[in-house]
């Protein structure tokens, strides 16, 4: 083997280990990049995306979507699948055999050994099941539904064209009881580590940490409880196995005899690997998802409070043993400025800090940027935000969320009721927006937009020509940054304006691969 493909594996090994699902392949010998020796980007050839139990109420209403960009330069061929995170996944998600023949082809001969082997395949796409949602083309959503408690936590992978920018959401609505209101999610690749600033154990709240296994083996899962003293007793929290492709709810509150309002989850995984989410019930304010934090930083924007919002409750831990004063600045449609009475916020180390922050954004759209001096100390941080007065508020929250380094998409979207927030804390920039065909009809659109530095603009996203169903939002990144983006999806019923809020992490679609004279010696020790 010459060094040329020895370098190349070296650095997609490297890739597998961080990600896990995400594969890509090696660029053409004869390529612009291979000659000029700069490194090839290429779509991923594979990834994987994790569901949580959408809910536990009778009265859920829950629409699951699946989406991948057209992205160029990817694979002709490829599949995305999702299925109930109880079954296993068919072996062929295609119609063909495992010899690669078409099923219904083939000699007398090859159909009378053929018999056997069909009840044995049959049997297996038995346990499999059906997809619940199964991709046809890229540029294309589609949705499927699901009433009541019973609708799965789901796990998927994606492979050749559909792998690049693959993205899938859950959007659920509960008329009554605990946690009424719109509660979305989207769908995640699985980690090793995960920060959730802003659960709860107190006695009004019904707060479940969600684990999905993808793997075919156990893996076996530690939680850590952060209260506002430091980190709380646990009776159970070490050594939770979550069975081989599988979901596992678990209720906080069992966790811990102590009652707090404001507490920090850190899951840490011992073996294998998780999709892991909070879902926070309200028994007054309704609830929604509360997905993992950015990774423990200096530096941390919150995109898109709603600007109608009635409190922001502020809820951040610093890992470390050092306390920090964090520096707090709203990215308003104007510029950044610092709100009266909160200029900078104590936290102490290892201990959950809270603070009310009232109608921050006071009608205009906002996102907070949190700044550790010299950004020394690492912190986590999400924010819960109210909307709604007296007995008909509802509730979200928004983590500390990545940037959009390249491309990110938001699902489920419809012509009315969408607000996509965008801020560029930092520098000015330039990004487009596209708008996909609808889950039952409708012409793509796309338009640029410019975004000052300092700035957050709720933006005036394209709609699909003739749209027939709900469609994707796809954000990409042109010039300058970086760049936070939120979507928000709000309707109103019986008077509750009910509403989720999801950040747009980077889709980490594409992927850059070394050239072969590069030094991966580091990679191959």
């Amino acid at each position: 083997m010459n060094r040329t493909t020895l370098s190349l594996i070296a650095g997609a090994t490297a890739l597998a280990a961080v990600t896990g699902f995400a594969a890509v392949s090696a660029p053409d010998p004869g390529s612009a990049e291979q000659r000029t020796g700069a490194a090839a980007t290429l779509p991923v050839e594979r990834t994987g995306l994790l569901c949580p139990r959408p809910s536990t109420s009778d009265l859920a209403e829950t629409t699951y979507t699946s989406f991948a960009p057209v992205t160029e330069g990817a694979d002709g061929k490829g599949t995305a699948v999702l299925r109930a995170a109880a079954q296993q996944s068919a072996p062929d998600d295609d119609g063909t055999s495992e010899d690669g023949k078409d099923g219904e082809n083939g000699s007398a001969d090859e159909k009378d050994e053929g018999d056997e082997k069909g009840e044995k395949d049959a049997a297996k796409d038995d346990k499999a099941g059906k997809p619940v949602l199964q991709l046809q083309e890229p540029g294309k959503p589609v949705t499927a539904e699901a009433d009541g408690a019973d609708a799965p936590a789901l796990v998927g992978t994606a492979d050749g064209r559909f792998a690049s920018g693959w993205t899938a959401q859950q959007t659920t609505e509960v008329a009554a009881g605990t946690g009424r209101g719109l509660q979305g999610v989207a769908c995640s690749a699985a980690d090793t580590q995960f920060w959730f600033p802003g659960a709860s154990t107190d006695g009004s709240r019904t707060d479940y940490i969600h684990l999905t296994n993808p793997d075919d083996s156990a893996a076996v899962v530690d939680i850590e409880l952060y209260g506002k003293d430091g980190e709380l007793e646990t009776t159970v929290g070490e050594g939770i196995t979550v069975k081989p492709r599988s979901a596992e709810p678990v209720l906080l509150s069992t966790l811990t005899a102590e009652k707090q309002t404001d507490v920090t989850v850190h899951v840490v995984v011992r073996s294998g690997r998780v999709g892991a989410a909070v879902q926070a019930l309200d028994d007054e304010t309704g609830g929604d998802w509360l997905p993992a934090s950015a990774d423990p930083s200096g530096r941390l924007v919150l995109p898109g409070i709603p600007k109608d919002a009635t409190a922001v409750r502020l809820v951040a831990f610093t890992p470390g043993d050092a306390d920090v004063d964090l520096k707090v600045r709203l990215a308003s449609p104007s510029g950044l400025i610092t709100p009266a009475g909160n200029e900078t916020l104590h936290v102490k180390g290892g201990m959950t800090a809270a603070f009310d922050l009232g109608d921050l954004t006071r009608g205009e759209a906002g996102s907070l940027v949190l700044t550790a001096p010299d950004g020394s100390v690492p912190v986590v941080a999400a924010v819960r935000v109210l909307r709604g007065e007296g007995g008909k508020q509802e509730s979200a929250f928004i983590p500390a969320a990545r940037p959009v380094e390249t491309r990110a998409t938001a699902l489920d979207n419809t012509a009315e009721g969408t607000t996509l927030s965008v801020t560029a804390p930092e520098g000015d920039a330039e990004i487009k927006v596209t708008a996909s065909a609808g889950t039952k009809g409708g012409t793509p659109q796309t338009k640029t937009y410019s975004i000052k530095s300092g700035t957050t603009q709720d933006i005036e996203a394209p709609v699909p020509a003739g749209l027939k169903g709900s469609y994707a939002l796809t954000v990409e990144t042109r010039a300058g940054g970086p760049v936070y983006a939120s979507r928000t999806l709000a309707l109103t019923e019986g008077g509750v304006p009910f509403f989720t809020v999801q950040p747009l992490p980077d889709d980490r679609g594409m992927v850059a691969v070394p050239d072969a004279s590069e030094n991966l010696s580091v990679l191959q020790r």
